[in-house]
């Protein structure tokens, strides 16, 4: 009889909850329970040294084993290859917020099993099982971009903390094809009057830097971006005394940065307008 965790898909729990429900272990990313035979998948893209990643509509996820080559026939790999067989339920959580677990629902192998290389957590190059999974609903859950964009950020900054030789080795051993997410993001209606009366009234030069627009756009007009001091996401207003045209340079200059210093420089640079 298949395991009913009382779960929706796409539902957010903490650990301890998720060790509750299925009477497993609190740790590991292969979670073997008797009492509910099941086996819970964690892949964790924050924390985690495998490289899962969604390709399509399915999930490749790396099976056990943190050192040396793994074993398809030990462990919870065996559980998982023979999971078609053995009665045994799988179900999958992603985590891309510490501490926040995303459940996408019962799963199943879709092929066999296949092996790659990955480095283990000495950074050595080892040989990996890796598991295609589909989802039994068939319904993948999309995560927020906020959330995709800590957990990739997550990645990156580990990637920054390796020396140069074991950052060049991990880049040469890098799949040529790029993971998938399905990501879901809130876009703001922008009033395009406020948005060509600050192109406008930049007269063609970049409001931060004051230099020329880099290039002209097809139309032959002076290609800039427009940018609201106060972002639309914390609360900012669509509106001409928040609304500055910049060069795509500066622009992300003030995405990465937001420099007080320029932001009210910029201020300055819209009050002396407004009084002209």
């Amino acid at each position: 009889m298949d395991f009913n965790p009382g779960l929706k898909i796409g539902e957010t729990i903490d650990n301890k909850r998720l060790c509750e429900i299925f009477k497993c272990s609190t740790q590991g990313g292969m979670r073997r329970s008797l009492k509910t035979n099941t086996l819970v998948l964690v892949s964790n893209h924050v924390k985690s040294i495998y490289d899962d990643r969604w390709i399509g509509e399915r999930f490749h996820y790396t099976g056990m084993g943190t050192i040396g080559d793994q074993s398809r026939s030990s462990g919870q790999n065996r559980t998982l290859d023979q999971s078609g067989t053995n009665g045994v339920n799988v179900h999958l959580f992603e985590v891309d917020r510490k501490g926040e677990y995303i459940y996408q629902g019962p799963v199943r192998l879709a092929d066999n099993p296949y092996q790659e290389e990955q480095p283990d957590e000495e950074g050595n190059n080892r040989k990996v099982w890796v598991f295609p999974l589909e989802l039994v609903s068939g319904n993948r859950v999309p995560v927020s971009k906020s959330e995709f964009t800590v957990a990739q950020q997550s990645r990156e900054r580990k990637a920054k903390r390796l020396d140069a030789a074991e950052l060049a080795k991990r880049a040469k051993a890098a799949r040529p094809k790029a993971g998938q997410r399905s990501v879901v993001s809130v876009e703001y209606e922008r009033d395009p009057h406020v948005a060509a009366y600050a192109k406008l009234r930049a007269n063609g030069r970049c409001q931060l830097c004051l230099n020329p627009a880099p290039f002209h756009n097809k139309a032959g007009e002076p290609y800039l971006e427009t940018h609201h001091l106060e972002w639309l996401a914390k609360g900012g207003e669509d509106t001409p005394a928040n609304t500055v045209a910049l060069c795509p340079n500066c622009h992300r200059r003030m995405h990465v940065l937001d420099d007080p210093a320029d932001i009210e420089k910029l201020r300055v640079i819209l009050n002396g307008e407004s009084h002209t």
